[in-house]
């Protein structure tokens, strides 16, 4: 029976940041997370699909992934893919001195999907992936201007005017708790207790940062979590309801329909 998410880890044995090429030989995958890291794939070649979650994307090349580490994600590339891969661990963003990269590292990941006007982030990267395998005592600043130089230059894809999402280190530690594993509860109070606030000064930055209260941010990492559940595990409805903190099955599957507008079961069935 299949009770958790497949864990793969391609940071091993590096530091806090790992550049590569996209693997050429990848086609399908199963469904599965990666638990410590934040990674962006830059496709410049390839056809097929990307599913992130329960969206699936078409490949149209050239296109940027983002894939925060609470996702689930799985490929189907039906011709031979070329890009990079940019794989970012917490621990690089928790010890990283300049603000601006956590910056761009955070509002690049509310953007799943983005669409390059031209190629000319390739050109950065390239750059970054050869000073980045050098080991000499200028090599950290000259990593981190590059690495610097290629968030934002992957960020000017996005739609959206650039803002200042995720700035507030008070909402963006909420988004952080709010991503840790097994800790997801339905209390917004519960959050701001740790965060030392009150569940009032949480809902004004939220609703500062994002135009959503803290109780709506909260209730759809939890509908997204129970999708991801419903989806790629074999937990019954009333395992999942114990899961994510709802009292009891009732509860849970009166909750997710409010939401998604279709009962838990509804939901597994239509998608499976």
């Amino acid at each position: 029976m299949k009770t958790e998410f497949e864990i793969k880890d391609k940071s091993k044995a590096t530091d806090g940041i790992k550049i590569a090429p996209f693997r050429k030989h990848i086609r399908k995958t199963s469904p599965h997370k990666h638990n410590s890291y934040f990674e962006i794939i830059y496709l410049t070649r390839g056809e097929g699909s990307h599913t992130i979650d329960t969206r699936e994307y078409e490949i149209k090349t050239p296109i940027i992934f983002t894939i925060r580490k609470e996702q689930v994600h799985f490929w189907d590339i039906k011709t031979e893919p070329e890009g990079f891969v940019l794989i970012i661990k917490k621990s690089f963003i928790e010890n990283c001195l300049d603000k601006d990269i956590k910056r761009l590292i955070s509002d690049l990941s509310f953007h799943t999907c983005l669409f390059p006007q031209d190629n000319s982030a390739i050109d950065i990267y390239q750059i970054l992936l050869k000073e980045h395998s050098k080991n000499n005592i200028f090599k950290q600043p000259i990593v981190d201007g590059l690495l610097k130089a290629l968030l934002a230059k992957l960020l000017e894809s996005a739609v959206h005017n650039l803002s200042s999402v995720g700035n507030n280190s008070i909402f963006q530690s909420y988004i952080d708790l709010l991503n840790q594993e097994n800790k997801l509860t339905n209390k917004v109070n519960h959050f701001a207790g740790i965060l030392n606030t009150t569940p009032q000064n949480l809902n004004a930055i939220c609703r500062k940062e994002t135009g959503q209260s803290a109780s709506e941010i909260l209730s759809e990492h939890i509908v997204n979590e129970a999708k991801r559940l419903l989806l790629y595990t074999d937990l019954t409805v009333s395992e999942i309801s114990t899961k994510l903190d709802f009292k009891d099955n009732s509860h849970f599957s009166k909750y997710f329909k409010r939401h998604v507008e279709k009962t838990p079961i509804e939901f597994r069935k239509e998608n499976s």
